[in-house]
């Protein structure tokens, strides 16, 4: 099958990036884009993120994932610690975020190194969830080859039963990751392809860098 899409164009001229007008510390610049796109009601998901790690066949991978919560320490996801992207993560932490805002113009690529949260933590959050879902972290192998999906209909309706009237407590393999960045790239589209590329680094001192690239 063959398509061509060079045709596909589009000028990008919503926004301007200046490193003479952004904070000196990236989290806050993150802070106020997302509020941005939030408010901006052009992405239904302002949270969802790629999240990029090399898997254990050496091989990388990128899946959506949701941000839960973002502190100065780093950002905040959850998953299934035995999952093939939990199993990537302890096999090696470094790893890549990337948000993409379309109706903004907008990405930002964060690379970081990645440890698991308390867990008291994970707890907190997992006590937020519905509880379908909660119930749905008991289920799924997370990654594992199924024979179908009868298979976990099956398992969520015998949990459903041994857990009626009852807390759902969190599963010991699930919980939460936080990766603590050392680089963040802003970028804002622009028109005829010179985008704004605004980029912070954590020197050996752990002070922020602002460099601009080209685009």
């Amino acid at each position: 099958m063959e398509k061509d899409l060079g045709h596909y164009r589009k000028s990008y001229e919503k926004g301007e990036l200046s490193e003479k007008l952004v904070p000196e510390n990236p989290l806050e610049l993150f802070q106020k884009w997302f509020h941005q796109v939030e408010d901006s009601g052009f992405d239904d998901e302002a949270n969802a993120m790629t999240l990029s790690t090399v898997g254990l066949d050496g091989f990388p991978k990128g899946r959506i994932v949701l941000l839960k919560r973002m502190t100065y320490e780093g950002f905040i996801f959850f998953t299934n610690y035995q999952s093939e992207k939990g199993r990537s993560i302890e096999n090696n932490p470094k790893s890549c975020l990337s948000f993409f805002w379309h109706g903004m113009e907008r990405q930002v690529i964060i690379k970081g190194h990645i440890e698991k949260i308390a867990e008291n933590l994970s707890d907190g959050y997992f006590e937020t969830r519905p509880r379908g879902s909660q119930l749905s972290a008991h289920v799924s192998d997370q990654s594992e080859v199924i024979v179908n999906r009868e298979v976990l209909e099956k398992k969520l309706q015998e949990l459903e039963k041994q857990f009626e009237g009852k807390e759902v407590p969190r599963p010991g393999h699930w919980g939460g990751f936080i990766l603590k960045p050392i680089e963040i790239e802003f970028w804002q589209g622009r028109a005829n392809r010179l985008h704004d590329r605004i980029r912070y680094r954590l020197d050996s001192e752990y002070n922020w860098i602002i460099e601009r690239l080209a685009p």
